[in-house]
Order: C-alpha cells, then structure tokens, then sequence
C-alpha cells in the first residue's frame, strides 16, 4: 500500500485532475469539478517542487477544503448577479402591473393587446377596442386585464 503512495508523482495528480473533471461533465453536480482542481494544483506544484507523497496527499487535502469557501464565494456572487434581472426568461411576469391599450376588443372574455411587436391574447371584462387595460396576471401565453 506505502508502494502506491510513494510512487504519486506529477503526471498522476494531472491524470487524476483530469478524469475527475471529466466525470464531473458526465454527472454534474460541481464536487468533482474541485477535487479536480485540487489533484491539478498539486500536479502543477509537483512539477516545481518535489514533494515527499506525504506532503502531495496534505496539499491535496488543503486544497480541495479550501475549494468549498472558494465554491461559496463564486456561486453567491453569481446568485447575486442572476437576481439583478428577476424577469430574466419571465417576460410575462414583468408585464403584470402595466397599463397598455387594447389592440382589439375583448368581447365575451377575449381580445388582443399589441406589446412592443407582439400581439398578445387578453382575457378580461368586456371593453371596446383603444381601452386602456392593466394586466393583473400572467398565466403562459395569455394575459388576464382589468380596465385602468
């Protein structure tokens, strides 16, 4: 078991880097994506040092600890960034609240209304076609109004 141990040298940590991150595309779940990281730093360090596989198995041990706060910090830091635009893939959700004019009557619960170069279908009370309509919910493809 010391045999395998002692005989860890560079081209091993590289290796193992390598196959943990490409496990890591086969199943993701950004663990083996660290380890990976870890086992490549101590390859890359082995290359300027030569460390005894007591040291390589502690740098290793270091490195893949201290790649969990350094997972934290990236992943709330892009949290923070995705929050910047709650709408993002939302749109309908960004239109409940505003007031547009109705492109053609609702009658008997339906109409349309023009957003930017869309023509979206409204569903509300009944009203003439020019009314001025604020959309109360977003449900799909379909607007719920009531008049403004």
């Amino acid at each position: 078991m010391t045999e395998m141990f002692t005989s860890l040298g560079t081209w091993n940590w590289l290796i193992f880097g390598f196959v943990l991150m490409a496990l890591e595309l086969l199943a993701p779940g950004v663990f083996m994506f660290w380890l990976g990281l870890a086992a490549l730093l101590v390859g890359l360090l082995s290359f300027a040092i030569n460390p005894s596989w007591q040291t390589q198995l502690l740098m290793f041990a270091v490195f893949a600890v201290a790649a969990v706060p350094l997972w934290r910090r990236v992943a709330l830091s892009h949290r923070s960034a995705s929050q910047s635009n709650p709408f993002l893939n939302k749109r309908t959700d960004a239109l409940v609240g505003r007031v547009f004019t109705l492109e053609k009557p609702i009658i008997d619960g339906a109409g349309t209304v023009r957003i930017d170069d869309t023509i979206w279908r409204v569903a509300g009370p009944d009203a003439p076609a020019g009314s001025r309509v604020r959309v109360v919910q977003a449900d799909g493809a379909s607007l719920t109004v009531a008049a403004a």
